[in-house]
């Protein structure tokens, strides 16, 4: 069955004519997917769906997303983003074409605040949309939180203080919006985005407020399905303090990177 799919000129020019033309009709497109921009489900079947290309040096994969979220086009990311962020996801058990995935798991971040010794922190919380392997593993397990933790991500079993500053990372906060979280880059070099906003993404005036006071924020990353979209700041925090209980929790303090 024909999907609701569009497919832009600069995704076509990447994929070429063929795949492109197979994905209008159906044959390599899934009926439901997770949004990588929302991250909510959608079906290509009863909705626009845009096609979205995030490309590195060597790999290209294919996701996609509600067209109210994002328009279909090519994302540029570095090789390190979709080799030690993205794990592809073949529901059939086999891809379409090398380097090629219909679904990937990606990173999806939430702000709020979180209260800590009586003042409120600017937070961020990543959860990827699926189990995250380290790279070159054929290992079925999740390698999330080791692949932070070795990066000097700390275990947060419950949070009763602030994590440790982790040097050299920060959060780039532009025109009040979140545009992405920076990594420091290979032998010194510059920074590099560990995560990237696909469209700059808006704060509350509250967070954006403790953000500027407190010239940082944190940042807590939880394996997939620890965490959840939480619609409220109260549910949030009852879902990260169950799952530092579980042990399911890294964290950092970040400083901001622009304003």
């Amino acid at each position: 069955m024909p999907r609701m799919l569009d497919v832009s000129d600069d995704v076509r020019a990447e994929i070429g004519d063929e795949e492109a033309d197979r994905l209008l009709a159906g044959e390599n497109a899934p009926g439901s997917y997770d949004c990588t921009s929302c991250r909510t489900p959608g079906d290509s079947e009863q909705e626009r769906t845009s096609t979205v290309l995030f490309i590195g040096d060597e790999t290209a994969v294919l996701a996609f997303a509600h067209a109210t979220c994002l328009p279909s086009q090519v994302v540029q990311v570095t090789e390190e983003q979709l080799q030690g962020a993205v794990r592809s996801i073949h529901p059939d058990g086999a891809p379409t074409d090398p380097g090629l995935a219909p679904e990937q798991a990606v990173l999806g971040v939430t702000s709020g605040l979180v209260l800590i010794n009586g003042e409120l922190h600017p937070a961020l919380v990543v959860e990827p949309t699926g189990p995250i392997v380290r790279p070159g593993s054929t290992d079925i397990g999740d390698d999330f939180l080791p692949l932070l933790i070795e990066q000097g991500f700390m275990p947060a079993t419950e949070l009763n203080s602030v994590p440790s500053v982790l040097h050299g990372w920060s959060v780039l906060l532009a025109a009040g919006q979140l545009h992405a979280v920076l990594q420091p880059g290979t032998g010194g070099g510059s920074p590099v985005a560990w995560w990237q906003a696909h469209q700059a993404l808006q704060v509350t005036d509250s967070w954006r407020a403790a953000a500027n006071k407190l010239q940082q924020v944190l940042l807590f990353a939880a394996p997939v399905g620890s965490i959840g979209r939480q619609p409220r700041e109260d549910l949030l925090r009852d879902a990260l303090d169950k799952a530092a209980a579980n042990g399911k929790l890294v964290a950092a303090t970040m400083p901001l990177a622009g304003i």
